[in-house]
């Protein structure tokens, strides 16, 4: 790195915004951290980042501003709203949002960013808890090839990977794919388990039965471990689930496509929100097996 920069990190007492404010800290980048409950990101300041009281405050003489927020409403009202970012921004910060939000918001970010003078790269994120931390997220960046050499060191450092897809707005669509996949095995798994405990099959038979074929699936492993011992611990947010399952569909609405069982899914997940909202994707599994919840 030629010359040390100074990021902005709006959100950083998430999980994700958390793990990537750390990382950047520690790799040697300036960081200015704002969250909402500033008690979240205060711990920061231990890996040297200074913690603000407003999105404006860390926007404060920035070189890069860094959104990662819990949808497209907060990321708005981060860098637009009363004290929002762009209030001290620099005619050509680079703005990485690496956020869930969608298509329309994402659509409504490169209008803002067009209006504020902004480099925007729209660089949405796949990984939770445990690659964010270690810096092995995957990166679906896309926005113009002029803005690629600034934006890449800082995704080395958050991410093992970096997908480059084209103008902005192509990464926030990659995300709506794959989110669908993501809430349709763990859905699916779900009811799977549900079905095996209810006619008295261990689900340890159901992965061994599955075991080293095309149905083996890692992620359905790990998700289905969560069920069977009842180990909710959040990696993912049920409701964050639900809200990118909505996302999807709302993209599939746009454009005409029939997709009941994305449907499906994003109503079993909304109707989990209210009690397990908090929990991790895999308490989905509550909704199919209420009666043998807890055991």
């Amino acid at each position: 790195m030629a010359e040390r920069q100074t990021v902005a990190v709006l959100g950083a007492g998430g999980t994700m915004g958390y793990a990537m404010a750390g990382n950047l800290a520690r790799a040697g980048f300036a960081v200015r951290a704002w969250n909402r409950t500033r008690e979240r990101a205060e711990p920061l300041a231990g890996d040297g980042a200074i913690v603000c009281d407003s999105p404006a405050e860390a926007a404060q003489g920035a070189d890069v501003l860094l959104t990662m927020l819990s949808d497209g409403d907060a990321v708005i009202d981060a860098v637009d709203g009363e004290r929002g970012a762009f209030a001290r921004i620099g005619d050509g910060v680079l703005w990485l949002q690496t956020s869930t939000i969608g298509e329309a918001s994402t659509e409504r970010c490169v209008e803002l960013a067009r209006r504020a003078g902004a480099g925007l790269v729209d660089a949405p994120v796949l990984g939770t808890k445990q690659p964010a931390e270690a810096g092995e997220l995957v990166v679906l960046a896309s926005g113009a090839e002029a803005l690629r050499s600034r934006a890449q060191p800082l995704f080395d450092v958050v991410g093992k990977r970096t997908l480059w897809l084209g103008e902005a707005g192509q990464g926030t669509l990659l995300k709506l794919v794959v989110n669908s996949w993501i809430v349709a095995v763990v859905e699916g798994g779900a009811e799977t388990l549900a079905l095996a405990e209810g006619l008295g099959v261990e689900p340890a038979r159901f992965f061994e039965a599955i075991e080293g074929s095309a149905l083996d699936l890692p992620y359905l492993r790990v998700k289905g471990r969560a069920m069977a011992e009842r180990d909710f611990t959040p990696s993912f947010r049920l409701a964050l689930a639900a809200k990118d399952a909505r996302l999807a569909e709302e993209a599939a609405e746009r454009r005409g496509l029939d997709l009941p069982a994305l449907a499906t899914i994003r109503d079993r997940l909304e109707q989990a929100v209210p009690q397990h909202g908090d929990e991790d994707l895999a308490a989905t599994y509550l909704t199919s097996a209420p009666a043998r919840a807890r055991t």
